[in-house]
């Protein structure tokens, strides 16, 4: 037989006598309830779903335009949608941004010396300009004029780095104006253009003392890339540059899905459209034609590279496209037009 035995004592009657009614208990409850609290959390996490589209890249000339492209060795990231826009779309590059957890790019002097040109120092007016980029001995030598000099040449040779911000450091070693050394960059450029740099009105381009701090994330033209630069150097004729932090590779790894083969793009997850065709839960692929060179992608001119490949659809809806090199697209469309023309 099972005995349950209470006690009482003179402190839990003094206890049940102090206690307040029932009644004053559930209004002293609501009366301290934090107000509204599920309501709030929920209504954050709607507005801050992720709808990136995963990407990866592998052995990829990727232009920007017609005289810009980085040609991307290996990309872990993401397409990422820009305000007002709910998903990446292709044929819109302000539609996205492209993140770049850790990948190598490389560049090339002459489309450095584009992107100078063409996009931060070509507005009306703009002090630099001619601008020209070589590598020499290991260092970046540029050449360029001073505009407001009365077109003054000048030309800088120094090393690259990365800053602890992700940006890339010109360090100028050496400095000549009219082919005269000078004590530094500032001292070349003048207060105008110092002035100028300081005060952001180029764009991607600081000032600091007698180096240039370099912002790829606002130098490249759209779709713009975002992440930061965690190493630099000068690699035969063109400059390696690392983001993120690169995973080590195991031997025998492949990157990249199983199904792709050579050089590709790859996006998986989220929503993702192009042309006609929008993809829930995207898993789709493009491969290079020709594995031989590296894969030609140039986004303006997508359309026409998938017009000259194929595509395959797996029974799980996974989209596989062999894609034709953009310059080789470009010699075809050419030739076409020649022809046509000639009759």
């Amino acid at each position: 037989m099972l005995g349950v035995a209470i006690l009482i004592t003179p402190a839990a009657i003094s206890a049940q006598q102090a206690s307040p009614p029932p009644q004053q208990e559930k209004d002293k409850a609501a009366a301290v309830k934090p107000a509204d609290k599920p309501v709030v959390e929920k209504a954050a996490t709607s507005e801050t779903r992720d709808t990136a589209v995963a990407a990866q890249m592998r052995n990829v000339r990727f232009r920007f335009a017609d005289n810009i492209s980085v040609q991307i060795r290996t990309l872990s990231g993401a397409l990422v949608p820009t305000t007002g826009h709910e998903f990446p779309v292709m044929d819109d590059k302000n539609s996205f941004r492209i993140r770049v957890d850790s990948g190598e790019f490389e560049i090339l002097p002459a489309d450095l010396a584009n992107i100078l040109n063409s996009y931060v120092f070509a507005r009306p007016g703009a002090p630099l300009g001619g601008l020209s980029a070589s590598i020499e001995k290991g260092q970046l030598k540029m050449k360029g004029l001073l505009r407001d000099k009365s077109d003054i040449p000048f030309e800088t040779i120094g090393a690259l780095s990365a800053t602890p911000e992700g940006k890339v450091r010109l360090h100028a070693d050496k400095v000549k104006a009219l082919k005269i050394p000078v004590k530094g960059l500032m001292d070349a450029f003048g207060i105008e253009i110092d002035d100028l740099i300081k005060n952001g009105k180029v764009p991607g381009v600081a000032a600091e003392e007698n180096d240039l701090i370099l912002d790829l994330q606002l130098l490249l033209p759209p779709p713009h890339i975002q992440g930061g630069v965690t190493a630099i150097r000068i690699e035969g004729d063109g400059i390696l540059t690392t983001f993120g932090n690169l995973p080590a590779a195991r031997p025998g790894d492949k990157p990249g899905p199983k199904t792709s083969t050579g050089n590709f793009m790859s996006y998986k997850g989220n929503r993702l459209q192009f042309g006609k065709l929008t993809m829930d839960d995207t898993d789709v692929t493009l491969i290079d034609m020709d594995p031989a060179d590296p894969l030609d992608f140039y986004l303006d001119h997508y359309k026409d590279q998938l017009a000259a490949g194929y595509t395959k659809i797996s029974s799980t809806f996974q989209l596989r496209v062999y894609l034709k090199d953009y310059d080789k697209v470009g010699k075809t469309l050419a030739a076409k037009t020649k022809v046509s023309g000639s009759n």
